[in-house]
């Protein structure tokens, strides 16, 4: 059944195979468009670098009109990351608008990595590392980052 939430996704899923940002993919699961897989890779000449951070998506029948429900699935050490994968990020929460596509989630969390709010903090470890102790931050991020590479 078509619904415009499904109908939408496939549109998100079109235009990240044709104009794909750098460093993100994502695929909905084979039989279930409202479920997908991403993977964000760490920018650049940051401590991410070399990243490969695995996430899903879980859409509603109210995409887009409703944010998705973002996680990551790889363990994550970041002032906006719960312990449960879970992303503090205004744009999947009060800031939500239907103009973002799949395509602008992934990249928006994928600058949260470099860019933390440490001012809303999920993870207060993190905040606190990262404001205080950069270099401490910065190596629990390479912790991170290896960890990335071998885990399922």
């Amino acid at each position: 059944m078509s619904t415009p939430a499904r109908k939408r996704l496939m549109r998100d899923f079109r235009r990240l195979q044709q104009d794909p940002p750098a460093g993100i993919s994502g695929a909905p699961l084979d039989n279930n468009i409202m479920l997908w897989n991403a993977v964000i890779f760490g920018p650049d000449d940051t401590p991410w670098d070399g990243g490969t951070f695995k996430l899903t998506l879980q859409f509603t029948e109210d995409y887009p009109n409703k944010p998705p429900t973002v996680r990551f699935v790889s363990r994550m050490f970041h002032p906006n990351i719960y312990a449960d994968g879970s992303i503090c990020l205004d744009i999947l929460q009060n800031q939500w608008s239907p103009i973002y596509d799949v395509a602008a989630i992934l990249t928006s969390i994928q600058s949260l990595l470099c860019d933390p709010n440490p001012n809303s903090p999920a993870n207060s470890e993190a905040a606190r590392m990262f404001s205080e102790n950069k270099r401490d931050y910065n190596r629990r991020v390479r912790e991170i980052v290896e960890q990335s590479w071998t885990a399922d």
